[in-house]
Formats: structure tokens, C-alpha cells, sequence
């Protein structure tokens, strides 16, 4: 029985690359560096599909909850790629599932999750999730 996933359980892969400013003292990539990896695997599939428009739009993520699990070291220089899938579509938030994967390994490195609670962006106060937010999480809800 494995404890994380596979590829196979993603619907969406972003190439990725870590950093010289990723790795900490003790030379693996740090902790920290996995959340800004999410954010940026979350952010370009919600920009690229026309959901979310970071500059005028009136709706806004917030995170509520994260959490990840660690199974293997990065390091730079190391090509990636983050994978995605929704667990969960609420009215007003939805459950990102994530990986990051050694570009070719079938076995994550790491995997985690991110809950957002979509916000009016001037009232900070929580909104239905609009249409384009659920036609692009549609596609990538998990079975």
C-alpha cells in the first residue's frame, strides 16, 4: 500500500524548476519552498483558464488551510513538475490537492494540499464561487 499518490491521481502538470534561493543550509530544497510551489501550480491553472484575474478581479483566494508530506529531498538545480486536482468544491471554497514530482519519477517527492475561501476582493467577506471558477475546477475534480 503506498502512502501518497501517483501521477495518475493529477489532472493538471506544471513544469517547474527549483532555485538557488530554495535550498537551505543543510542543502535540500527548504520546507517553505513547497507552498510557493502550490500557490504558483494553483495561480497558473486559475489564470491560464480564465477564472482569475489577480489585478481587477472582484474574487480573491484566500488560504485557510494547508498542510504537506515530505517523501523525498529536492535540491537546485533540479527540474520538477507540480500536479493538481480538486478534492472538493464548496460554495465558497474549494480543496486544491497537489504534488511535486522529479521530472519523470512516478512517486511524488512531495504531496499537500491548499483549502482557499474565495473572497469579495474590497469586503475580504466570502462569495458563491463564480461560473468560471466552477467550469475550471469541473475539469479537474478528482473521481
Amino acid at each position: 500500500m503506498n502512502d501518497h499518490s501517483t501521477r495518475t491521481d493529477y489532472n493538471h502538470f506544471l513544469p517547474l524548476q527549483t532555485r538557488w534561493a530554495d535550498n537551505d543550509i543543510y542543502g535540500h530544497v527548504n520546507n517553505v519552498a513547497y507552498y510557493g510551489y502550490f500557490d504558483t501550480i494553483v495561480n497558473e491553472y486559475l489564470i491560464g483558464a480564465g477564472a482569475l484575474d489577480i489585478h481587477n478581479g472582484e474574487v480573491i483566494g484566500l488560504v485557510v488551510e494547508t498542510g504537506c508530506k515530505y517523501f523525498s529531498a529536492l535540491e537546485f538545480p533540479q527540474k520538477l513538475e507540480g500536479a493538481l486536482h480538486v478534492a472538493h468544491i464548496g460554495n465558497s471554497s474549494v480543496r486544491y490537492e497537489l504534488a511535486i514530482f522529479k521530472t519523470g519519477d512516478d512517486a511524488p517527492a512531495a504531496e499537500g494540499h491548499f483549502v482557499h475561501v474565495y473572497v469579495d476582493r474590497e469586503t475580504r467577506r466570502p462569495v458563491n464561487l463564480p461560473d468560471a471558477f466552477r467550469t475550471a475546477l469541473g475539469k479537474l475534480v478528482s473521481n
